[in-house]
């Protein structure tokens, strides 16, 4: 469908200043490359969710939903149809006996979210201060680091499937696995989740956060454009271990930056594009990554 026409019928259903046209992807993601997305809306409401996942699926739309775009490498050619972010930021705190119910929306930015729970003197977020993606994200790959993973502190769920459904989805039913969920695998939607933290020494728990956010600037390029680690650990295969032992750490395509500790391939400043970014991950595969 004409992206005109599909901005004529949104309008109808959600306000228009959520709603932009030929919307720059290098804008919304970590590579800070990439092409336009045809209909690009930014939603902090539930309903407004529900009212454009019912548009697409009666209109036989392309629905792209994502929420900071940092695991994210959108093509030159850029994004058809509609591109959702996801804006959903409340918080809600509610402190127990032996430990803190936090519910949160699924658009909040993992590493702010991260400080703000340790300078509450709340811990279990210490491994992810340095994960640059909202806590949605996070849970949908089961994202970790520094011993630490998001299941280790999740208790439920919320998320809607495309067809409009709601879900309660439980820690014990979330089939939490290294990188993988059940929301990746039925590619449903996080509007919100509740975490269950422990109360700690916020001294202790910042000294940590600051500890492991040493270690990443020391062994990533954080300040380069990436999407993080590229590929993932395999059993008995460590990416970064066998990219150094094969003498392709640091190399690169012309104007596309190569491969540093985890495996992260990174763009220079917006100088390179999609297509190189990709071509430096296939060489990398070829040789069994």
């Amino acid at each position: 469908m004409d992206k005109d026409k599909i901005y004529s019928d949104l309008i109808k259903i959600i306000s228009p200043q959520k709603i932009s046209i030929d919307e720059p992807m290098k804008e919304h993601t970590t590579f800070k490359i990439g092409g336009n997305a045809d209909v690009f809306l930014k939603l902090d409401s539930v309903e407004d969710i529900k009212n454009v996942l019912k548009y697409a699926k009666e209109n036989s739309i392309l629905l792209t939903i994502i929420g900071n775009g940092s695991n994210v490498l959108v093509k030159d050619n850029g994004i058809r149809g509609i591109t959702l972010k996801l804006d959903l930021k409340e918080i809600q705190v509610h402190e127990e006996v032996e430990f803190i119910s936090v519910y949160v929306g699924a658009g909040i930015m993992l590493p702010k979210f991260s400080i703000e729970m340790a300078n509450n003197g709340y811990s279990g977020l210490e491994f992810a201060a340095g994960i640059p993606g909202t806590i949605g994200g996070a849970v949908r790959m089961n994202a970790g680091a520094y011993g630490g993973e998001m299941s280790s502190i999740i208790d439920s769920v919320i998320c809607i499937d495309r067809d409009g459904n709601l879900h309660e989805v439980k820690k014990e039913d979330a089939e939490f696995r290294y990188r993988k969920s059940i929301f990746s695998k039925n590619n449903w939607i996080i509007l919100q989740i509740k975490l269950k933290l422990k109360y700690g020494n916020k001294d202790e728990i910042n000294k940590k956060i600051k500890y492991n956010m040493d270690e990443r600037k020391q062994k990533q390029p954080i300040n380069m454009p990436s999407a993080g680690s590229t590929f993932k650990r395999k059993e008995n295969l460590i990416p970064a271990k066998v990219i150094e032992e094969c003498g392709l750490k640091g190399k690169r395509l012309r104007r596309c930056n190569g491969i540093r500790c985890s495996l992260w391939v990174y763009s220079k400043f917006g100088r390179s594009n999609s297509k190189r970014c990709i071509r430096l991950s296939r060489a990398n595969k070829s040789i069994g990554i």
